[in-house]
């Protein structure tokens, strides 16, 4: 027998100070045992029941009534990662993971069901080979005079140094694109030192709330979170920020900072979503689990997790690769040129 212990870990970065004293709780280490486990786990302390149920008609408790019939306690640990892998699933949750040491059970649903508007060959052309580096962004000056910068992860954020340099560089352009099409998340600490750069203010972003205990609804109240401007080198010019639904997570935030600053419009595709702060948990057989915990707003307290949506909708074309266009990519390079 193995002890389910529920140990909440903050895996995104932005609060530091969040720290939660959970009881004990025993499950034989069986089938039947882990499938309590995780169903309990989730049950208290997963953040979107209330959401999803109005979204979809998420029926926690019917979902444990039907999954508990396809367990026995005869099954082999393959089969009880394929059925436990496929009730997480039913949260639709890209920040719900199952981690064993041969696979990790996930919900990908939020990108893989829809067009992925992104081609990496065009966007090499549009960088060409003399592309400046700074940690993860990818930047270069465009023939019209746009500064074109590709962010296509925040897991090593750049460094005040690094976004001080971009800025620098492109100072002279008459506009800017930030292309965060497939970004995936990473720090949300990363993604809120690159939006600092685009306001002269504090702004408020958006709003949190937290677990306060057990119950479903068991949550603090709406806590404001707010932007603050960069000490650095600040952007004041317009700025178009490119998105598709693989803009995930700590992405997600970014767009969701970055719609709160002057001049800046959001084009491209509904992003994917993403904002509950993930913690971790194991259960008795050993295997991780990963969960959204803790629930984000927007500015106007509405929920972001299904996605943001763009200012101007606009799909890459059948006919770009044949042309050798991005056809979001030109929509902005319009925009700025209004």
């Amino acid at each position: 027998m193995r002890t389910a212990l529920l140990s909440l870990l903050v895996m995104l970065s932005a609060v530091a100070a969040l720290t939660s004293c959970v009881d004990e709780e025993e499950y034989a280490n069986t089938p039947r045992g882990n499938f309590e486990a995780l169903w309990r786990i989730m049950d208290e302390h997963y953040c979107f029941f209330d959401y999803k149920q109005k979204e979809y008609g998420l029926d926690w408790d019917e979902v444990r009534l039907r999954y508990a019939s396809r367990i026995d306690d005869t099954m082999s640990d393959d089969q009880l990662f394929e059925v436990l892998g496929a009730m997480l699933g039913e949260l639709r949750d890209g920040h719900v993971n199952m981690y064993s040491s041969w696979d990790v059970a996930r919900n990908w649903s939020w990108h893989e069901d829809y067009p992925s508007n992104i081609s990496d060959s065009l966007i090499r052309r549009y960088l060409g080979t003399d592309y400046r580096i700074a940690a993860s962004l990818r930047y270069r000056i465009l023939d019209d005079n746009v500064g074109y910068v590709r962010c296509a992860s925040f897991a090593s954020g750049a460094g005040e140094g690094n976004l001080d340099e971009v800025m620098y560089y492109l100072a002279a352009c008459r506009g800017l694109i930030i292309d965060v099409r497939d970004n995936g998340g990473g720090l949300i600490t990363a993604a809120e030192k690159m939006a600092a750069r685009f306001t002269n203010k504090r702004v408020l972003v958006g709003y949190m709330q937290h677990k306060t205990g057990r119950g479903r609804n068991d949550f603090s109240s709406m806590e404001p979170q707010y932007l603050n401007p960069s000490t650095g080198m600040r952007w004041q010019k317009r700025v178009v920020v490119l998105t598709n639904r693989s803009v995930y997570s700590a992405a997600n935030e970014f767009v969701k900072y970055m719609k709160c600053c002057p001049q800046v419009t959001v084009v491209g595709d509904r992003t994917g979503g993403g904002a509950g702060m993930p913690f971790s948990s194991e259960l008795p057989v050993g295997w991780s689990i990963r969960f959204s915990a803790c629930p984000m707003y927007d500015a106007d307290k509405q929920p972001t997790e299904f996605g943001i949506e763009p200012d101007h909708n606009v799909a890459m074309g059948k006919d770009d690769l044949q042309r050798g266009t991005d056809s979001i990519i030109e929509y902005a390079r319009q925009l700025l040129d209004q």
